[in-house]
């Protein structure tokens, strides 16, 4: 058995950057940490890019809705763009193993950039939402994209470097994201929020148009042909099951005809969608996906954790705010201190996971994430901001030691030909898991408030999570309800961190039962791009 961390077959190519592309770089020369430099500076700013659109309009929603109107549809400035993301990541990946790394990143920029140009000039609120789907379909396009050329171009022992970088730049990215939108909106016009995409967008394009040089391939024996049949039915199913798990509770009721007739046409959908791909030549989401271990066991783990992840980044602010009374920048920095940590922590796996393999390692994280998600119930009521901002500095360190380990892991098993599909349906999992931990938690949440304020002193309280949040920012008003009101926040919030304990069980439970002991690594050569052809 070879040692995992090990290429099979030896340890050829591990220890230099030119074993990414066999000691050469796409264009005949040495491939130096210098001629990669641009290229990483591009992944950066594309990164960014899609990171700071998912954060960068929350705050500025009321001055949207009050320059456009339609405040009853206002969610699907958010849902519409998450919806376009998800469903576009795996048709994505599978263009980038046919067709090229660069041609798809391009177009997902070009396409995010025309989307912003477009939000910018919206006339209507319905006008922006379509517009936020045209972004979306380029923000599907740079994650996946961008995680995919990483891995091309950097060698195990490098990876971690330009991965942690990336958590960097995506955790920079949302956390700055609100405040950015905030400072627009107040001091400039809310449309600037999309604008500010355009300069950035524009330099990514041209270091990619001008550095990122992809070897040419060997000509195949027969025409790629693309599965639109497949990617339409991707597209489809996401769209409604993504649809039903955002709109659930919060549109309509989740036993409602619409929220029925959506999970129902979706799984009918699937079922369609899976004999289409059983029949198709070049699949968009290829059967081999589930059916090797590695890479099915890392899809479940990192859908497990999406799902965790909802406790601190969508609840954590409202019981800072609601319960423990601070404002919206130090609620902020109690969740933000979490990405300190993770990159920090995502940088040193590699130390850890060549002794003792990427498996364990992201055992060892998952444990980590599942102590301080069970200890956040046992706060003390209202207690101080440090206490949950110290758990989230230390599930930070945690969730930065599974999560790495794994995706580089993942894709070390797999040739230049398959990494994209494969980078492509863990992003894929992993966002639907945000998805489907949103409408869960959300209902735990709110029917944990709804049995509490049951008993409340007085009555004509609010009912829901976000009506009480709302309710709390001014207390005065509440007289002695207030303190019963926090009480309950508390409650569900503690409800929830123990859902997403569950949820980490559940990671354990994969890494323990149905991932391989040790992930069946390539060498360096066999998973770099093609050699370049005379």
């Amino acid at each position: 058995m070879h040692r995992e961390g090990t290429p099979v077959g030896g340890t050829g190519g591990t220890d230099s950057p030119e074993a990414v592309h066999g000691g050469t770089a796409p264009d005949g020369t040495r491939d130096t940490a210098r001629s990669r430099r641009p290229v990483a500076a591009a992944l950066m700013l594309g990164m960014g890019l899609a990171a700071l659109d998912g954060t960068i309009v929350a705050t500025a929603v009321p001055q949207i809705v009050g320059d456009l109107g339609g405040f009853s549809v206002f969610s699907w400035l958010f849902s519409g763009y998450l919806l376009a993301v998800t469903v576009t990541l795996p048709v994505y990946g599978r263009l980038s193993d046919t067709f090229g790394r660069k041609p798809v990143l391009i177009t997902g920029i070009v396409l995010f950039l025309a989307g912003s140009l477009l939000c910018a000039a919206a006339w209507n609120m319905a006008a922006l939402i379509a517009f936020r789907v045209v972004q979306g379909l380029g923000g599907g396009a740079l994650q996946g994209t961008v995680q995919t050329i990483a891995a091309d171009l950097y060698p195990l022992k490098e990876r971690p470097k330009i991965q942690a970088k990336l958590s960097t730049v995506w955790a920079t990215s949302s956390v700055a994201g609100p405040a950015v939108g905030g400072l627009l909106a107040a001091y400039a016009d809310w449309r600037w929020i999309f604008l500010i995409n355009l300069p950035v967008g524009a330099v990514a394009l041209w270091l990619v148009a001008r550095h990122l040089h992809e070897p040419a391939r060997p000509r195949p024996a027969t025409r790629p042909r693309i599965d639109w049949a497949g990617a339409l039915g991707v597209f489809a199913t996401g769209a409604l099951l993504l649809t039903a798990l955002v709109q659930g509770g919060v549109a309509w009721p989740w036993l409602s005809a619409p929220s029925l007739g959506l999970l129902g046409a979706s799984a009918a959908l699937a079922a369609l969608t899976v004999a289409v791909e059983r029949r198709a030549a070049e699949p968009v989401i290829p059967g081999w996906v589930w059916r090797r271990r590695t890479i099915a066991s890392v899809n479940l783990a990192l859908g497990a954790m999406g799902l965790l992840m909802v406790a601190p980044t969508v609840f954590l602010p409202t019981y800072a705010q609601s319960v423990l009374g601070l404002g919206p920048t130090a609620a902020g920095f109690v969740l933000s201190v979490m990405t300190l940590s993770w990159p920090v922590s995502a940088a040193l796996s590699d130390r850890v996971y060549h002794r003792i393999g990427f498996r364990r390692t992201a055992i060892t994280g998952m444990t980590g994430a599942l102590l301080v998600l069970l200890c956040f119930p046992l706060l003390p009521y209202p207690g101080a901001a440090w206490q949950p901002a110290l758990l989230m500095l230390l599930l930070g360190a945690s969730l930065g030691l599974f999560q790495l380990p794994l995706i580089v892991g993942v894709q070390s098993t797999v040739g230049w030909t398959e990494r994209g599909t494969t980078t492509a349906s863990v992003l894929f999992c992993r966002q639907v898991g945000q998805s489907l931990g949103a409408a869960l938690f959300g209902a735990v949440a709110n029917g944990v408030l709804a049995s509490r304020l049951a008993d409340a002193p007085v009555t004509g309280l609010p009912d829901g999570l976000d009506a009480v949040s709302h309710a709390l920012e001014n207390p005065a008003t509440l007289s002695a309800a207030a303190d019963h009101l926090r009480r309950a926040v508390d409650t569900a919030v503690d409800h929830v961190f123990t859902g997403a304990a569950v949820a980490a069980v559940l990671a354990l439970l994969v890494l323990v039962f149905l991932a391989p002991r040790r992930f069946p690594l390539l060498k360096e050569h066999e998973t770099a791009a093609p050699a370049p052809q005379d």
